[in-house]
């Protein structure tokens, strides 16, 4: 059973947008009639992306509906990732990566700065910030860490400050850009270093 999250006020129906609708229609054909089922990741992101970062069950039974699998399959891929949300987590969703990289070089200094404006317990909604957060396990950005991922983009180099004031932005929804915090370019050594060893 998975402890995911679900959300206790579900809308009765969900209908996909018609421009997610003819997605849809382009992406099943690239299936066989008999495969289509492996169509459920993408319409499951779909309806995350149309509904406000969540997916809420009715969606699942509509999806269970178009590609003709039992709704528990489709609620199983839902649970079993963390990619989809199944209750509300607002405009602004931070995923703090907490493994070992990212732990070395502080990211609990990152989720203290999210206990402190956006909430105090993990997956809990701040209405007047719009945002949730969570911690997640390694997001593949060990070289520039600690990071964390708010809704697709990857905010890398962080530290407590520069957390804070990107959490505090969210009041004026003007995000910094992505990437990385210090002017980093892709995963270059910092101090303009050309070799492993420091003292060179």
């Amino acid at each position: 059973m998975s402890g995911k999250k679900i959300a206790k006020e579900q809308p009765d129906q969900f209908e996909f947008s018609l421009d997610n609708k003819k997605i849809i229609e382009k992406l099943l054909l690239k299936y066989p009639e008999d495969r289509k089922k492996s169509a459920v990741m993408p319409l499951l992101y779909l309806a995350q992306r149309q509904n406000n970062n969540w997916i809420p069950l009715a969606a699942l039974r509509l999806i269970s509906n178009i590609l003709n699998m039992p709704y528990i399959k489709v609620y199983e891929v839902a649970t079993f990732y963390t990619m989809y949300n199944l209750s509300p987590v607002g405009k602004y969703f931070v995923q703090v990566c907490t493994t070992t990289p990212c732990m070395i070089k502080g990211s609990g200094k990152i989720v203290d700065m999210c206990k402190k404006h956006i909430s105090s317990k993990q997956g809990e909604l701040n209405k007047e910030l719009n945002s949730s957060w969570t911690e997640v396990e390694c997001l593949g950005a060990c070289v520039n860490a600690p990071m964390m991922q708010i809704n697709d983009q990857y905010y890398e180099d962080l530290n407590e400050s520069i957390a804070e004031k990107i959490f505090l932005s969210f009041k004026n929804n003007q995000l910094p850009k992505f990437g990385s915090q210090i002017g980093r370019v892709s995963s270059e050594p910092t101090n303009n270093r050309k070799t492993l060893n420091r003292n060179a």
